[in-house]
């Protein structure tokens, strides 16, 4: 991994702050990656998100390979230059969107048949075709191929589990560009003695970095949590840990406590699109009426652009009146909202504070309940703001 190198600077407890050194740039770890699925995080530019402090951005290969095409991106001088982001890159592997199409998807032991979400045209994804496509994207890190099993099924994630191995090493094996780095992913659902077979396995495949996959899927926070007290410990201490998929607030607090290093989420551009705000005491509805004459900014110590500059009533009024300005502006102040708890988690880890700072946070944090989650998420079809 000459082109990457990454070292731990300070822990507290099993927290660490440390940086990834990529060839674009570094990323200071614990770190928050903005989802920017088709190579645009929604409503923002590059140099919002440079402005912001992000660090790190995920796009998405299953969608890229539909659209535009990766043969294109690469014509067009790579993914970084396509989309005008000058740091560092992440590409999934499009293994959960694919696994998450269902019906429209055959698996075998080569991988995955599946139909375009697009206009129903077939394709297939194996090991070597999707290192084909990401190295042809060009991101500083890439994913292998993986089979997303339901988190509680167990016979289903211990078959899925050895066929993600396989594939595992399939990818390994294919993978050869030098300024990329090849992240495995650890399954196994909330099984311990699965989850530390494949951190086992993955090991001694010697990858440069680990993911720990299939969490945020439909377990408890507290099955979370004990996957990864099992999980972590198991994972090289010298090698970055990805949680993916992972972005509510408290959930970071928890996974950087047992040891993640950094994560990627679209949960606070999506939220913020359907009028949800992220502020340290928990999240705030601005379509709400009682906002309708309030004058104060969103958080009135938070120095992001939107609320240096906006009410709560004059946001409310744009997304009532479904003006694409409102969504811009959410989503600038969440993304703020997440880097700069970010920013908070790695100076009380190199303070060694971050106890401390966790039981302040989780003091003043209000958890929005699942039921109030679940009908969010129903009514997304139904927003004006598009998906994902």
């Amino acid at each position: 991994m000459s082109h990457f190198s990454f070292a731990v600077h300070a822990t507290d407890g099993q927290a660490r702050l440390s940086q990834l050194d990529t060839p674009h740039g570094p990323i200071a770890m614990p770190a928050f990656a903005p989802v920017g699925t088709l190579a645009n995080v929604k409503t923002l530019e590059p140099r919002d998100l440079r402005e912001l402090g992000a660090s790190l951005v995920l796009s998405n290969t299953y969608h890229l390979y539909l659209r535009p095409g990766h043969e294109l991106v690469q014509r067009m001088g790579g993914l970084h230059r396509f989309m005008g982001w000058e740091g560092p890159l992440l590409t999934d592997s499009g293994g959960y969107q694919v696994f998450s199409l269902a019906h429209r998807r055959a698996l075998d032991e080569e991988g995955v048949t599946f139909r375009s979400h697009i206009d129903g045209s077939s394709h297939r994804f194996t090991p070597q075709r999707v290192m084909e496509i990401e190295q042809a994207l060009g991101a500083d890190i890439a994913m292998v191929l993986d089979e997303c099993a339901p988190p509680l099924d167990r016979a289903y994630n211990e078959a899925a589990l050895l066929r993600t191995h396989r594939w595992a090493e399939r990818c390994r094996e294919a993978h050869s560009r030098p300024d990329q780095a090849l992240f495995g992913i650890v399954q196994g659902g909330i099984f311990p003695d699965l989850r530390l077979r494949s951190a086992e396995f993955l090991t001694e495949l010697d990858f440069p970095g680990y993911a720990v996959g299939g969490l945020a899927v439909g377990e408890s926070k507290e099955q979370m949590y004990a996957t990864l007290d099992e999980t972590c410990p198991a994972l090289p201490a010298h090698k970055p840990r990805y949680l993916m998929g992972v972005g509510a607030p408290e959930d970071i607090v928890e996974a950087v406590y047992r040891g993640i290093d950094f994560f990627d989420c679209v949960l606070p551009t999506r939220i913020a699109r359907n009028g949800a705000l992220l502020t340290r005491n928990g999240r705030l509805n601005i379509r709400n009426e009682r906002f309708a004459e309030d004058t104060l900014p969103l958080e009135e110590d938070c120095s992001c652009y939107t609320c240096r500059t906006f009410s709560r009533a004059y946001l409310r009024h744009l997304f009532k009146a479904k003006e694409i300005t409102g969504l811009r502006l959410a989503t600038i102040h969440n993304l703020h909202f997440m880097l700069r708890l970010m920013d908070d988690i790695r100076a009380a880890i190199g303070s060694g504070t971050f106890t401390a700072f966790r039981d302040a946070f989780h003091a003043r944090h209000s958890i929005t309940d699942q039921a109030v989650r679940h009908a969010q998420r129903q009514k997304r079809s139904a927003s004006y703001a598009p998906n994902p």
